[in-house]
């Protein structure tokens, strides 16, 4: 009898079989390697994306805010320049003249321009009855005296503006100082 044994479960492998789990185990490795490095490539182009968003939107919070302080400063150069206009109105007030008509048009353009201004953020700097500030006031004329107390403002001769909180003129004002 022959003692080959003619088993197809039989123990022997081919050498083209042995070497076949060898291949998919290296195969399988490598598309690993491939889809873990695809992964880390897509995690690196999100975090580039949410950077590039991020830095859009700071870019664009930062040009609006540069074009509002544009405008601001803008429309403060054009009340600034209209200031001299303001003060022109109010010592024309002062004048006495003999025409009522005449002296009331004044006063009405002075007050609708003075309002429109108001509504744009012009504020007058109060000088009656205050101490003097050097950030709010120039002293253009020092008086010595024991009737008023030291610093207060006896006399006011240009009125001083800020213009949305922040000041565009200083008030022009005669200060008491004691002798």
């Amino acid at each position: 009898m022959d003692t080959q044994n003619t088993n197809p479960n039989a123990s022997e492998v081919s050498p083209a079989e042995s070497a076949a789990p060898e291949t998919v185990e290296s195969q399988y490795a490598a598309v690993t390697a491939e889809r873990d490095k695809l992964a880390a490539e897509a995690a690196d182009l999100q975090n580039r994306l949410r950077y590039a968003r991020a830095e859009f939107d700071n870019a664009r919070k930062r040009i609006e805010r540069e074009r509002s302080e544009y405008l601001q400063f803008a429309s403060m150069d054009l009340v600034k320049d209209i200031l001299p206009i303001l003060d022109d109105f109010e010592r024309a007030l002062q004048v006495e003249t003999s025409d009522r008509n005449y002296a009331k048009g004044v006063e009405l353009i002075y007050q609708r321009m003075s309002e429109t201004l108001k509504k744009l953020g012009l504020e007058p700097i109060e000088t009656a009855d205050r101490k003097f500030d050097p950030n709010l006031h120039q002293a253009v004329e020092r008086v010595e005296t024991d009737k008023a107390e030291d610093q207060s403002i006896l006399g006011e001769f240009q009125r001083g503006y800020n213009f949305k909180g922040k000041l565009l003129r200083p008030a022009m004002v005669k200060v008491a100082v004691k002798p």
